[in-house]
């Protein structure tokens, strides 16, 4: 079994509201945040404070809760999905100026960049293809009758999971948007959460609001592996550190947990009295690329960066 420790370097403020979303920053080593002051903040991990502190700046601003980001380095533009279904094309450079666009119904919950296209999914269960260049929709799908909650593209395929309120997961071809796959009851409530393994893309971990984590096969169809219940509510997030060894939870019983992802046995829980975790609800994770360090945000209004070292 693969050993580890995990250390808190330090807890960040300065949002004034919940925080619901992580993206990767313009440059290396820096992560944007955003959430219910629907301010877009970027951090650095090279840029502190005579403290030591890490310092964030206001990069962006909308005028709603943002519950989505996306940053799209060809462009140097940060996509926003807001709570009522907004999409915002926030532009870093001034070569072009933003645009606001009202597209979906209920919440924009999820963005996920696949070549040059991004994929939104909303709370009327619609997911729309977007041009990045001409910050366009290109096509629409009313997948479900139901709020769409978790996208994941895996790697080097030609496959997208989408996971619903209606308790399903969904697998499409991302080029022609076709289902190929409806996995109905694949949860006892909406799926919040989709990883792919960073590894093995024959491997799906989901989660969702019955706090019940789950392994998935992809083959010809999904085939459940294992599921246990992993948390005390909702797991909001899922992802894998870059070793593919460990799995990441988060949940909103305030905790993050961390799984071996092969034998998917629970190794830590990091929580607020022992380790100086968030008081409020998990809400996001996010690995900083080419790091051993790892963000998560909450509803307590903080994010924190924690270090994951191999023993």
């Amino acid at each position: 079994m693969p050993k580890f420790s995990i250390r808190k370097v330090q807890q960040l403020t300065g949002h004034n509201g919940a925080i619901y979303a992580l993206a990767p920053g313009p440059e290396p080593r820096t992560f944007l945040s955003a959430g219910g002051d629907g301010w877009v903040v970027q951090w650095s991990l090279a840029e502190k404070d005579e403290q030591g502190e890490l310092l964030g700046r206001l990069v962006a601003k909308v005028d709603t809760q943002v519950f989505s980001l996306a940053y799209i380095p060809t462009t140097h533009t940060v996509v926003a999905g807001d709570m009522n279904g907004g999409v915002h094309w926030l532009n870093l450079r001034e070569d072009r100026p933003n645009r606001h666009i009202a597209h979906h119904k209920k919440g924009t919950f999820g963005l996920q960049i696949v070549g040059e296209e991004l994929i939104s999914i909303g709370g009327s269960g619609m997911l729309t293809k977007w041009d990045i260049l001409r910050q366009a929709s290109i096509e629409s799908l009313h997948l479900s009758s139901q709020a769409l909650r978790s996208l994941v593209h895996v790697p080097g395929t030609n496959t997208i999971f989408f996971g619903s309120s209606d308790h399903s997961i969904f697998k499409l071809s991302v080029d022609s948007l076709e289902v190929q796959e409806k996995v109905a009851a694949s949860h006892e409530n909406s799926v919040f959460a989709l990883h792919n393994h960073p590894l093995h893309p024959g491997t799906l971990y989901s989660g969702g609001r019955d706090a019940q984590l789950k392994k998935w096969s992809i083959g010809e169809s999904l085939t459940l592996e294992n599921a246990q219940p992993a948390h005390w509510y909702t797991i909001n997030h899922l992802i894998a550190d870059p070793s593919g060894d460990y799995l990441l939870s988060a949940s909103r019983d305030k905790t993050i947990r961390i799984w071996d992802s092969t034998e998917f046995k629970l190794l830590m829980t990091l929580d607020a009295a022992r380790d100086g975790g968030h008081v409020n609800s998990v809400n996001r994770l996010m690995w900083i690329e080419g790091t051993s360090f790892f963000v998560s945000a909450s509803d307590d209004r903080s994010l924190i960066l924690w270090e994951l070292t191999a023993s």
